[in-house]
């Protein structure tokens, strides 16, 4: 939540200064300056490329400044590491009481710091010490050198000056506490105390995400050149990225061949229209992901399989789209070219067809992007290559910078996928947007 806000606050703030900025460097008092709405060809909205350079770099520093990263000048609060002590009170059997102190450090990772030496003091209560690993807490058996035990009747009572008294009574019929144990403050952390009476030691852990959870941006820079050089899983990157292209690209590709005609036949015929529809429109709204157990079945694990899955997530869509960009078809042009003398094959091949290529290539665009997003699980079937199989494997054991690895660099591939597909499309069908 806290990063979201944060986000948002840069999208206002950026969006105010920005637009501040242009007015002051911009000042205009004609027609396009007091139009309040910018549809059509020429007035369009277009991205505006600041914004874009902004909503990057936000995202790359919100990243930075929540992993710790040494790229970033602005960090979040991190975590606690350092020395603390607290006190805490022993009372024995008999009622007598003594005080012993924890003395504790919290080290960057395991054997960082050597282990902590204290002098064990007097009386029946002796003072402790404990090494915690950043991010962890730390379970301390309290009286493991004390002369008095649990076992014998003593317990703490007081920690850091609280008292550590609770109604125990208060249990479900299961035995389980109706109320949460209590929590002491102590300096840069807290402590709570176990069903046994143990002592829970747990630093104060900051804003930063635990690198297992998300690492910083340079740790995913070090994999993507680490598994360039030595590759992954016995393949190299490119052949892991090639491979999933190659699915993917073969998938959209019989997936258009398919469903462009299909499109067009149901937009021009109510037989086909009226035969296919209730099977498009049933298996529209099915994910390719439901599919897998019977793309197995049919056709096994191989890479048939892995296309088919990947061909029945762009039929459908391209098959819609194919179908609305000859149902969108202004009348007014197919009855003029009819007045001229045009052929059914001259409407379908001047008229039809160029009018329907905007929502072709807009549902292309979208059934690329299912694809790539279907790969990932089409490679969970038995592939020994793919950015999808990297990724699932890395997963497995926790190696979340190989993760976000394979999904940056799939987004990256997707993206470039599509600005390709609109400088296709701005090159192939230059009258788009125009009556």
């Amino acid at each position: 939540m806290t990063i979201l806000l944060i986000y948002i606050a840069i999208f206002v703030g950026a969006f105010a200064v920005v637009k501040f900025i242009t007015s002051r460097l911009q000042e205009r008092h004609d027609f396009v300056s007091l139009k309040t709405v910018t549809f059509g060809d020429e007035s369009a909205v277009r991205a505006n490329r600041t914004a874009s350079i902004i909503s990057v770099v936000a995202i790359f520093l919100i990243w930075g400044a929540f992993t710790g990263s040494v790229l970033t000048p602005i960090h979040a609060p991190g975590p606690y590491v350092g020395d603390g002590q607290f006190d805490y009170v022993v009372e024995g059997p008999d009622g007598s009481r003594d005080t012993a102190t924890v003395f504790w450090q919290v080290e960057e990772k395991r054997g960082a710091k050597d282990q902590l030496e204290v002098d064990a003091g007097d009386g029946f209560a002796q003072n402790d010490a404990l090494n915690i690993i950043k991010y962890r807490s730390g379970q301390l058996r309290w009286d493991g050198n004390d002369s008095v035990k649990r076992k014998d009747g003593a317990r703490v009572v007081e920690v850091n000056g609280q008292s550590t008294d609770f109604d125990h009574n208060l249990r479900d019929d299961n035995g389980n506490l109706l109320q949460d144990r209590p929590v002491f403050t102590i300096d840069n952390g807290n402590v709570s105390m176990t069903d046994k009476g143990a002592l829970l030691i747990t630093p104060y852990s900051g804003w930063q995400m635990e690198p297992i959870w998300l690492p910083a941006p340079e740790a995913v820079w070090g994999r993507i050149v680490e598994i360039s050089g030595e590759g992954y899983q016995n393949n190299t990157l490119l052949q892991h990225l090639g491979w999933s292209l190659i699915r993917v690209i073969a998938g959209f590709a019989f997936g258009a061949l398919v469903g462009i005609p299909l499109g067009y036949a149901m937009g021009l015929s109510d037989w086909f229209r009226g035969w296919f529809d209730p099977i498009v429109e049933f298996m529209r709204p099915v994910p390719p992901l439901a599919l897998i157990p019977l793309v197995i079945i049919w056709a096994g694990i191989g890479e048939l399989g892995k296309i088919i899955l990947l061909f029945l997530a762009a039929l459908w869509i391209m098959t819609i789209a194919a179908r609305a960009g000859v149902s969108g078809v202004n009348i007014t042009k197919v009855h003029a070219a009819y007045s001229l003398g045009a052929s059914r094959w001259q409407i379908m091949r001047y008229v039809i067809v160029p009018n329907s290529l905007p929502e072709i290539f807009t549902g292309a665009r979208v059934a690329m992007g299912v694809c790539w997003g279907t790969v990932v699980a089409a490679e969970l079937v038995a592939a020994e290559k793919g950015a999808g199989m990297m990724i699932m494997v890395a997963s497995k054991f926790q190696l979340t910078d190989i993760v976000i690895m394979g999904i940056i660099l799939i987004g990256i591939i997707g993206y470039g996928i599509d600005i390709l597909m609109r400088m296709a499309e701005n090159a192939l069908v230059p009258w788009k947007g125009r009556s």
